[in-house]
């Protein structure tokens, strides 16, 4: 009896092995690490969802409305109350300290690396689009920071060969509008990184509403984004001055491509709805 339960234990753990096996693939991302999807996962789209090709860094994508409002949502519907850091949640800072009116999200296109197309798709799709482990941040901004921000990460537009790698910091966005014009020329300070310069005045981005409220350069508004910007990646100096002006700015131990999957299944109950056919009228350029 004893040899009997031995094997069909042994039985049962191969089993369950190459369970786990079929419905797991591995993916190495931008930085080496190799992680593990999970191939059950499983969602529709009509249509193509649009980030390849450096679309992203030009304008406005359907798919950028999509990754930033799942951003949005993750703070909004509260879901990320539970991926506060230990010492947050020791120091009392165990949520987002705004209310929905005054969640945005904003999202680099630079790290939007893939499309991905109608039909089927699942993690691996996802993975494709942003090839790097971020993690969900919340940084908080004034109304005046995160108009310099939005001026900072546009100032290479139009897009060109030329301008290519300094439009990766162009911002997608969720919960808010913005107009950007252009035909003025950026008025570059002091070089910040390789590809920018920090803004010395602001005249080309306008922000027209806040999750169609007037928006306020004095308010102090929860800005849903990444690690990287959090710490000053690109053009991001204002999002890491802000940071570190309000000790409740942080980063979470969300990765940005698992709550993407969450939104995509939680929220749209796993089919990218038609509100994603096409951009939806976020960014003006003029």
């Amino acid at each position: 009896m004893h040899s009997k339960l031995i094997a069909s234990l042994l039985a049962l753990t191969l089993v369950l092995t190459l369970a786990v096996s079929a419905f797991a693939s591995t993916f190495t991302d931008a930085h080496g690490n190799e992680i593990e999807l999970d191939d059950s996962l499983e969602a529709y789209t009509e249509f193509d969802l649009l980030g390849a090709d450096d679309q992203a860094r030009k304008l406005e994508t359907n798919l950028g409305d999509l990754w930033t409002d799942a951003l949005r949502w993750f703070a909004t519907s509260g879901t990320i109350n539970e991926y506060f850091e230990e010492d947050d949640v020791t120091a009392g800072n165990t949520q987002v300290d705004a209310d929905a009116d005054h969640i945005v999200a904003l999202w680099n296109g630079g790290n939007i690396r893939a499309d991905v197309p109608a039909g089927k798709f699942g993690a691996e799709e996802l993975a494709n689009v942003l090839p790097y482990p971020n993690r969900v941040a919340v940084v908080y901004m004034t109304g005046a920071q995160l108009v310099e921000a939005l001026e900072a990460a546009s100032q290479a537009l139009p897009y060109t060969e030329d301008t290519a790698a300094a439009c990766a910091s162009f911002m997608q966005v969720s919960g808010l509008t913005y107009e950007l014009d252009t035909t003025k020329a950026y008025d570059a300070g002091e070089a910040y990184g390789d590809n920018w310069a920090r803004a010395a005045s602001l005249s080309r981005v306008t922000i027209q509403d806040v999750n169609g409220q007037p928006f306020d350069e004095t308010a102090t508004y929860a800005v849903i984004t990444s690690n990287a910007n959090f710490n000053g990646m690109d053009s991001s100096y204002a999002f890491k001055e802000a940071a570190e002006a309000n000790e409740k700015s942080t980063i979470t131990t969300a990765a940005v491509r698992d709550i993407v999957w969450l939104f995509i299944a939680d929220g749209l109950n796993n089919i990218v709805s038609e509100s994603y056919t096409a951009p939806q009228g976020r960014i003006i350029i003029k």
